[in-house]
């Protein structure tokens, strides 16, 4: 069944994603991206249309202790809201010692991870591992929910595996422990990032419980976030490896719900203008050695699709200055049309 229906309400009439108390103009929202999400990132997405983001994913036990490089996730200005924290962890007295440290930023959303598939975090107990324990999962909410001031939401996948799909009661129990919303990611812990998303158990989520639904997976393009609506009758679609390089998409896909046309992709020009704001502000943000070097896999993610590239990747990977940074970028205007 097609929901082309909520599709054109959203197109027709602009509803918002509500969720809890707050109230967004957009249901694309910006996910939490490891080692990505930082802000140089989300204000360049900010800047192209997006309404919500969320901080990269924060282990709840290194912020309970206030680890100093977790403790600079945190970093964010008035420009940056509303802004989301998603908390990765398995153990409720912790989650709060984590919501104590919290409290002091004021966030508009609070998201707490049952979805990452990384081994590392499942092999802790964390992420993906607690949808094979669902009342222990509902008991790490129930202690959020009860003790938030802002809206709890939380992140599942579809199942552990295929013989698991257990995303539908994993919903109901969240439901129960009083979260705001439900993100889900239409994969299995074991597919990870590849294979097919389904669409199917994520319009069966929808279906089962009363408060909105975010989907995500490939959320790479308007004509796959449109197909994301359309297949699952969701109430927003969280994008995620679609914006790396790529801040265009919201406005895009804004413009493609709206009319059905998608605007013409950005011209070269518009590109190293985007690349060479977002390199200087990762220079503020880190300082020049590391700022740069942060900016080589956004490098990298600006210039896909463009020919004659490898070579000046392959620079941009040993570069370890602003100007060798902004001499590369300059290059790659006459590597062609993206």
């Amino acid at each position: 069944m097609k929901h082309g229906g909520a599709l054109r309400n959203l197109c027709t009439i602009g509803i918002m994603l509500e969720i809890g108390s707050l109230r967004l103009p957009s249901r694309c929202v910006l996910a939490p991206l490891s080692g990505i999400s930082d802000l140089p990132f989300r204000m360049m997405n900010r800047a192209h249309g997006c309404e919500f983001a969320f901080l990269e994913m924060i282990s709840a036990r290194a912020l309970a202790y206030q680890n100093s490089s977790t403790m600079e996730i945190l970093s964010s200005i008035p420009e940056d809201r509303p802004l989301g924290a998603q908390l990765l962890g398995n153990d409720p007295e912790v989650l709060l010692r984590a919501l104590d440290v919290l409290g002091d930023y004021k966030f508009d959303l609070l998201d707490f991870n049952a979805a990452c598939p990384v081994k590392k975090v499942t092999g802790k107990g964390e992420g993906a591992d607690l949808l094979r324990h669902p009342e222990k999962l509902k008991k790490l909410l129930t202690a959020l929910t009860s003790h938030s001031p802002a809206p709890v939401t939380v992140k599942i996948r579809s199942g552990w595996d295929e013989n698991s799909l257990n995303a539908k009661d994993i919903a109901l129990c969240a439901r129960d422990a009083g979260v705001a919303a439900l993100f889900i990611h239409g994969r299995t812990r074991m597919q990870g990032y590849s294979g097919r998303v389904d669409y199917n158990i994520i319009r069966q989520v929808k279906e089962v419980i009363d408060i909105p639904v975010i989907a995500s997976g490939d959320a790479l393009s308007p004509q796959l976030i449109r197909k994301m609506f359309e297949e699952t009758g969701c109430d927003g679609v969280a994008i995620a490896r679609g914006a790396l390089g790529n801040p265009w998409v919201f406005s895009e896909t804004a413009e493609f719900l709206k009319s059905g046309m998608i605007p013409p992709r950005p011209t070269v020009e518009e590109v190293l203008h985007v690349m060479t704001e977002h390199l200087i502000s990762c220079v503020d943000f880190y300082g020049e050695a590391a700022g740069t070097m942060i900016f080589r896999k956004f490098f990298t993610w600006y210039t896909r699709g463009l020919p004659c590239i490898k070579r000046l990747r392959d620079e941009a990977f040993r570069a370890i200055t602003l100007l060798q940074m902004t001499d590369l970028i300059r290059k790659v205007g006459n590597a062609g049309e993206v």
